[in-house]
């Protein structure tokens, strides 16, 4: 068992690892890929400066609950919770720097963006116009609920997780690890129905078919 003075050294050094964690990595600006191809508008530079309001945000809610002795806003809500978050902050905040297109306005519309002045109020309940916000701790394995023709735009990052203090998995700071944007085809999807009895969220995964596109025509990657 350690001694008292080792307890608080060890305990100095776990705090001032969380306090470092609050601020997440920048956004490398050498990561950007000048040849991905966007619709409606959308360029690269949109992108990344969406990201590093993200970034502004997410260090500023942290440092905030650090200065209260709560955790991180990763370490405190569910994985799924978190990416939420994500995706719900890229979906309001790209049209902020693009003005071709604008979040869809209909409850739980498809796809999260759609072009600007397209549809009536900006509101559309389901079109093939407009592009789709995942975001995911992993490379692959993104699923949404029914296959669509639709472009797909992925931001993978990397954060912590409630479960890690219990895991031994020290604090980290949250980072984007890539983007990925293609237009994809029902083909690319794999539809997952469920029995009469489940209660299981129906979903559907990218195949590899739509993995290859995604990965080819990729928007960032961390150096």
């Amino acid at each position: 068992m350690p001694y008292p003075e080792e307890c608080t050294k060890i305990k100095c050094m776990q705090d001032e690892l969380e306090k470092l964690a609050c601020t997440p990595k920048p956004v490398e600006p050498t990561g950007f890929n000048p040849a991905a191809k966007l619709p409606y508008g959308l360029e690269v530079h949109h992108v990344r400066q969406a990201m590093e309001s993200f970034v502004d945000f997410l260090g500023f809610l942290n440092r905030q609950l650090y200065s209260k002795g709560l955790p991180r806003i990763e370490s405190l809500l569910m994985p799924a919770n978190f990416s939420s978050i994500v995706g719900e902050f890229m979906k309001a905040n790209i049209p902020v720097f693009c003005p071709s297109l604008v979040a869809n306005r209909y409850h739980n519309g498809h796809p999260d963006l759609i072009p600007a002045g397209r549809f009536p109020n900006n509101a559309v309940q389901h079109t093939d116009e407009g592009i789709e916000i995942k975001a995911s701790r992993y490379e692959q394995g993104w699923q949404g609920h029914n296959p669509e023709d639709v472009w797909l735009m992925v931001f993978v990052f990397t954060s912590n997780r409630p479960s890690d203090a219990l895991q031994g998995v020290p604090p980290q700071p949250f980072r984007f690890r890539a983007v990925y944007c293609a237009r994809l085809e029902k083909a690319d999807w794999s539809f997952s129905g469920r029995s009469p009895t489940s209660r299981r969220t129906i979903t559907a995964s990218v195949t590899h078919s739509g993995l290859r596109k995604m990965l080819a025509n990729w928007v960032y990657r961390a150096p």
